[in-house]
């Protein structure tokens, strides 16, 4: 393994920490949990969920990583840190495993129009306690894709744009993000939200661009 030293230029600068604390505090709001409190360094939500108990988030390298790291025997308690895999992996032991690469990613505000969709689908947008719900479905009432959106503390945050894979590759997923974007109250709001891999490249063809890479870290559970 490399010395922490040659790691760190393996990862693009740290986002900033306001920004990640504001994106997790929307978050929490669009998902329904707890809001995040600070803890070794960085923020923990206690998400209580099966397969996740708790999150730990950090806006980059912290001796409290280690400190958790060393501490946590039991699965389903993640770590995340924005920058590169190899720099957080270095930070932990041997127990913890890398889950696949997420990225932190920011867009102007401002708005989409809708683009149209293919035929056989429909759109619902609803909104409901703050949080903005978009989804589309077939002739048959059957869901392709859905997405959630809320505004919160100076960000617009977008959460689980998903499409069935039956549905993907027809645009869809751009629809669902345009049809949220239509919720956003203030320009001034940043746009944020955390991609996977395949999703960080749509969201590139939109305009969105890389903040941060996003690593996460867990206990492989026992079979």
């Amino acid at each position: 393994m490399l010395p922490i030293a040659k790691m760190r230029t393996l990862s693009p600068t740290p986002p900033d920490a306001d920004l990640l604390e504001r994106w997790l505090r929307a978050r929490s709001v669009v998902r329904n949990l707890p809001q995040p409190v600070p803890d070794r360094g960085g923020l923990r939500v206690d998400t209580g969920m099966p397969q996740e108990l708790r999150r730990y988030v950090f806006a980059g390298p912290s001796p409290g990583i280690t400190e958790l790291a060393r501490e946590i025997d039991e699965p389903y308690i993640f770590i995340k840190m924005c920058g590169g895999a190899a720099l957080l992996e270095s930070l932990v032991t041997p127990k913890w495993q890398l889950q696949p690469p997420g990225y932190l990613m920011t867009k102007e505000p401002g708005r989409n129009p809708i683009p149209s969709l293919p035929p056989g689908y429909w759109l619902q947008v609803q909104t409901e306690a703050s949080v903005t719900t978009a989804r589309i479905f077939t002739e048959d009432d059957t869901l392709a894709a859905s997405g959630y959106a809320v505004e919160h503390e100076g960000v617009f945050v977008f959460d689980r744009i998903a499409t069935a894979p039956a549905h993907q590759h027809q645009g869809l997923g751009a629809a669902i993000v345009a049809a949220l974007g239509t919720a956003q109250r203030s320009q001034a709001a940043q746009r944020v939200l955390v991609a996977t891999q395949a999703g960080r490249a749509l969201y590139s063809t939109l305009g969105w661009s890389v903040h941060s890479h996003y690593s996460t870290v867990t206990i492989k559970p026992p079979f």
